[in-house]
């Protein structure tokens, strides 16, 4: 039986741990000159392991931004990249982060002139150190993959940088499927190939040789932490579901780029502890389930609270989404501890939006199933085109294959003007409504 809960919505305690995670990480970040570190600024693919291997100090770019965007303080950095001349239209992500790139290297010349700017922009974006070297390793996007080449032409041409070339899979030859077929095969070995690479390029800005051993124990913490948190996913399947959608929104970053160690494991199993016990008592993620979404599209950063509120408002436990149960290390199984790289090119081929439509449909309907869900909340991320692309394909598979419906709402990832909240509103409560006679019909 079911425990009744005071607030419609039950977040999970256990991961309240990841914001003060999350805040050390960047304020170790934030320290990194005084401390002497070298950093790497970063984009796309969680190559932070190798960062973290070398002993380097490392900054994702997206994080900052949806960091940024989730404090409400992405303002000043996105007003100072509109003033560079990026348009309203341009990926918020690297809108925000450019944005940043320039305050930092405004600060940079500020420090060396006397001239002092002002003071919300040097406390806010620009306290991010410049960095000694970028990597871009972007799949699926073409925004990202330019992005890091235009924070280097921000910072005059001065500072090395690295590309690691993701191809699309396709996913179109007879033989391709979800981690398997020819296309698969010679993807993996190409960007294998480009990860050695890159372990190079990393030797030479550090002067120092790579250490390998180190490297399959960070993967070693990956490989656990990954393990114990589509374990904890896995439960969720209950009815009523135990966690939603926004605890694993909660859990991105640990997973995603903070450092690999003991810590990680043990937040992770500390989740996948605290998911185990609520569905042994039956105590829910939400106070009165009565329907189950499904979300496609990456997180709006600046309504994170507000969304969770209001679904959990009408009864609506979220209970999976293609950015939190296909991405971040998402498959364990691949990674060889002992011979890691292989493992991690795969995990880089498999971002969210790196796959051909019959793919997407073939993970959006099987989660779909999975989990018993009754719709889809598609959020059309207005600068991210990556994402939306394929809804629409999505949306009408699940509907045929499944009979499950949908609705969309325009939002974005961390620019809160494209936000439209009685839309969302009106759409979800007609989803619903569809959703309650669609059941009384079949009870009839």
């Amino acid at each position: 039986m079911s425990t009744a809960v005071a607030s419609p919505m039950n977040r999970l305690g256990s991961t309240a741990l990841a914001g003060a995670m999350t805040s050390a990480y960047w304020e170790r970040i934030f320290t990194a000159r005084e401390r002497g570190a070298q950093v790497v600024w970063y984009n796309g693919s969680a190559v932070n392991v190798i960062f973290q291997a070398a002993g380097l100090e490392w900054c994702h770019g997206e994080a900052f931004s949806a960091r940024l965007a989730a404090q409400h303080l992405e303002k000043p950095a996105q007003l100072a990249g509109e003033e560079y001349g990026y348009v309203g239209e341009l990926c918020s992500y690297a809108r925000t982060h450019l944005g940043c790139a320039v305050l930092t290297q405004q600060a940079r010349e500020e420090e060396n002139s006397g001239v002092v700017g002002m003071v919300d922009q040097r406390e806010l974006a620009s306290r991010l150190p410049a960095p000694d070297f970028f990597v871009n390793a972007y799949a699926g996007c073409s925004t990202g993959q330019q992005w890091d080449e235009i924070s280097y032409r921000v910072f005059g041409k001065d500072v090395p940088i690295f590309n690691v070339s993701l191809p699309f899979l396709w996913g179109n030859k007879p033989d391709a499927g979800y981690l398997r077929g020819q296309e698969w095969e010679e993807a993996t070995t190409y960007v294998s190939d480009q990860l050695h690479d890159l372990i190079r390029f990393v030797e030479q800005m550090t002067g120092r040789k790579f250490d390998f051993d180190r490297l399959r124990e960070v993967m070693s913490y990956v490989k656990k932490a990954s393990e114990l948190r589509r374990e904890a996913m896995a439960m969720c399947k209950a009815a009523p579901t135990p966690a939603t959608y926004w605890d694993w929104i909660a859990s991105i970053a640990p997973i995603n780029f903070l450092p690999a160690g003991p810590e990680l494991v043990a937040y992770f199993q500390a989740v996948r502890d605290e998911v185990a016990q609520r569905l042994a008592d039956g105590v829910p993620g939400i106070a009165n389930e009565r329907y189950r979404l499904y979300f496609d599209g990456i997180m709006n950063w600046n309504k994170l609270g507000y969304l969770a509120r209001k679904f959990a408002e009408y009864d609506v436990a979220v209970v999976c989404g293609r950015y939190t149960h296909n991405a971040f290390w998402q498959e364990p199984h691949l990674i060889d501890t002992d011979d890691p790289i292989r493992g991690m090119a795969q995990h880089y081929l498999l971002c969210p939006t790196n796959h051909g439509v019959r793919t997407l449909k073939y993970l959006t309907n099987r989660d779909c199933a999975d989990y018993g869900v009754d719709g889809i909340v598609f959020h059309s991320t207005r600068t991210c085109r990556a994402f939306t692309n394929p809804q629409h394909l999505l949306a009408k598979s699940a509907q045929k294959e499944l009979g499950i419906p949908s609705m969309f709402f325009e939002g974005d990832v961390a620019d809160a003007s494209f936000y439209k909240e009685e839309i969302l509103e009106s759409r979800l409560v007609a989803m619903l409504e569809g959703i309650d006679v669609r059941r009384a019909r079949a009870l009839a």
